[in-house]
């Protein structure tokens, strides 16, 4: 068993670290607040991201189950429909979209 000191010199070390790549991006935000390119990126990204995906799930889901197809396709275009119309409510929309899915899935 390592020594007492040992293990508080590991501790501390520990802990340094984790303070430091908890405090890094804090101290990197603050030049970014002003930046045009942050706030493009900020704008965005979260719409690039869901969009990746969106054709990543359907991909997998259209390559594991071709006859899933069309229930996918549905689903999508409820979901985006349900967004729209109840005021951009993401988990509301995401619920519905993926309740038809699984109700077309299983009727098919």
């Amino acid at each position: 068993m390592p020594s007492t000191p040992y293990l508080l010199a590991v501790l501390a070390i520990v802990f340094g670290i984790t303070f430091a790549l908890r405090a890094v991006p804090f101290a990197a935000l603050r030049g970014l607040r002003t930046s045009a390119t942050a706030r493009h990126l900020a704008m965005w990204m979260p719409v690039g991201i869901l969009a990746i995906l969106a054709v990543t799930a359907l991909h997998g889901t259209i390559t594991a189950e071709p006859r899933a197809a069309l229930p996918a396709l549905l689903a999508v275009a409820v979901t985006a429909g349900a967004h729209l119309a109840f005021g951009r409510r993401t988990i509301l929309s995401v619920g519905i979209g993926t309740t038809v899915y699984v109700v077309l899935v299983n009727a098919f």
